[in-house]
């Protein structure tokens, strides 16, 4: 099988000279690899296993373990809900209900008087893997179901399995009237308005790209590609005031994970032989075990291991303009520790991120990563 693999893939780049091969892009200009992530801190220490943060008119709100938490500007805490199973994602609605993705269950409305109710499938598909959550500027909420064969916490199942069974599904303000817009996405990641409404942003991690299209009361248009190939698995996206958007990439792309998804006798030997966090795949933290895959360059030398070393895992947030053209980035090199981010927003001038290497909210400044050109 290896053999006509090979040679498919050989007779392709004959045949479709002018095919995007999806080589991993370098990391230059306002990609250039830096520090700066490492300069974030823990803004609570007692919030864990934090996936999600968010900023309203009374504080923040964090999506730690199966708690929504209110942190208000006073330093108040308040549990807004409590639910069965881990919560994800999160978005303010303009009535001032919470919108919650809950694993395993769909997307809870959380009223001011605790009253919750759920959209938990469209079109026939059940919202079990819900990544992320937005609303539009005329009410309507947006969600990204990352899979339709994994949870969310089987999220590196399904990068090793190429599958691309994802959806972003529109609802109305109710949660009524549930519809699939846009179907066999490759892990729908992130969901964003413009800064003006006009237009709905969505990632794709395992196709490491970023979409747009137009919205208005009908719905999303057509998509349009806006970055086809980045360096990285891309996350959640935020918009910001000047018109572009902060993206989260949770790990970086390397050489030799893009051999192991072209090589699906070894992979899937690998998969039914070794436990999910020694695979040879990009992952949220590294350093954690002896036993981890390495390439060459990752080896220690006297206890260092080298910053340019091939990233197992990473921290990376970087601000696009209106185009998707990068301008600066804020980064946690290999040696780092603020690594899988996965959630940036920005709160009084000043950012706040959530790595899963740590599962904290962190909170720095925005301007270290400015690019110099």
């Amino acid at each position: 099988m290896a053999f006509y693999s090979h040679m498919l893939r050989n007779m392709r780049q004959i045949l479709f000279r002018d095919e995007d091969q999806h080589a991993i892009p370098s990391m230059d200009g306002p990609l250039s690899p830096n520090n700066y992530l490492d300069a974030f801190t823990p803004v609570f220490d007692d919030l864990t296993d934090v996936d999600d943060v968010v900023a309203g008119p009374d504080g923040l709100y964090v999506a730690s373990g199966h708690d929504v938490v209110l942190v208000g500007k006073d330093g108040s805490r308040a549990t807004i809900a409590r639910f069965e199973a881990p919560c994800g994602a999160l978005a303010l609605h303009p009535d001032y209900r919470v919108l919650a993705c809950v694993a395993g269950r769909g997307l809870a409305a959380v009223r001011a008087d605790g009253e919750v109710i759920w959209l938990t499938g469209a079109g026939g598909v059940a919202l079990t893997c819900l990544t992320a959550v937005a609303v539009a500027p005329d009410g309507a909420i947006v969600v990204a179901n990352g899979s339709i064969r994994h949870p969310a916490a089987d999220w590196l199942w399904d990068l090793m399995e190429k599958n691309a069974s994802g959806q972003i599904v529109v609802c109305n303000p109710g949660l009524g009237d549930a519809r699939i817009v846009f179907d066999r996405l490759a892990w729908p990641h992130g969901v964003a308005f413009s800064h003006d409404g006009a237009s709905l942003w969505f990632t794709e991690s395992w196709a490491h790209r970023v979409s747009r299209a137009p919205w208005s009361p009908d719905g999303p248009g057509a998509r349009e590609i806006v970055i086809g190939n980045l360096p990285g698995y891309p996350a959640r996206l935020s918009a910001t005031a000047e018109g572009g958007f902060w993206l989260a990439l949770f790990a970086l792309r390397t050489h030799l994970v893009e051999l192991v998804l072209t090589e699906d006798g070894f992979r899937k030997e690998m998969m039914a032989t070794i436990a999910p966090e020694l695979w040879i795949a990009p992952q949220y933290a590294s350093g954690r075990s002896y036993l981890e895959p390495l390439q060459g360059g990752g080896m220690r030398k006297l206890g260092i291991l080298k910053p340019w070393a091939p990233p197992r895992s990473y921290g990376f947030i970087g601000h696009i303009d209106g185009h998707g053209e990068f301008d600066r980035s804020l980064q946690s090199r290999v040696g780092g520790q603020n690594h899988g981010v996965v959630s940036v927003v920005e709160s009084d001038g000043d950012l706040l991120i959530v790595p899963k290497a740590r599962g904290q909210v962190l909170g720095g400044q925005r301007q270290g990563g400015e690019s110099r050109q």
